[in-house]
């Protein structure tokens, strides 16, 4: 019985070892993919607020609610990425007798996510779509002096969710 009860101890000694030596491993990477200041994280903050404040003011121009989204991410390819989201009037569309709804802030990501990958505007990227991918338009995405903005929005027609995302970047870069 003691030593049944040594191994089990010796066991749970060596699993919170391996896990604190993992998780020290992931804080690690994840704090070389963060911003590298406070300042980096503010001026974001700012440019994303003042493109969401034009994308909700587009959406309302144009009639429709829904979910607008800006991200940034440095390099040629993401490894991590700063965004912000705001609900313009409405974040889903509720189920009913003839639809299942639609979860406008999963489809806002899923198209920010498509662009990323593909370093085009979602629906456009020319290649078989990858699971998690649905190929809908309303993310666009342009190349920064170090890395790539995209504005994604959904709740209306794919050719308004694009008008809105566009509007969000043009204010981006115009401040730029």
């Amino acid at each position: 019985m003691k030593a049944v009860r040594k191994c089990c101890i010796c066991l749970i000694a060596i699993t919170s070892l391996t896990y604190a030596a993992s998780m020290s491993a992931q804080k690690s990477q994840v704090s070389n993919s963060s911003p590298t200041t406070s300042s980096d994280t503010d001026s974001f903050n700012r440019t994303a607020d003042q493109a969401l404040e034009v994308m909700m003011q587009q959406a309302n121009k144009q009639g429709i609610k829904g979910v607008a989204l800006i991200a940034y991410f440095d390099g040629e390819e993401i490894q991590s990425w700063q965004s912000k989201m705001i609900v313009i009037g409405k974040r889903k569309d509720p189920p009913d007798a003839v639809s299942p709804g639609a979860n406008l802030l999963a489809i806002a990501y899923a198209k920010a996510a498509e662009a990323a990958d593909t370093l085009k505007p979602s629906g456009s990227a020319g290649r078989t779509l990858m699971t998690g991918e649905y190929g809908w338009s309303g993310s666009v995405i342009r190349k920064a002096k170090h890395g790539y903005w995209i504005a994604a929005f959904s709740g209306g027609k794919s050719e308004d969710d694009v008008n809105v995302s566009n509007r969000g970047l043009d204010a981006i870069l115009q401040s730029h």
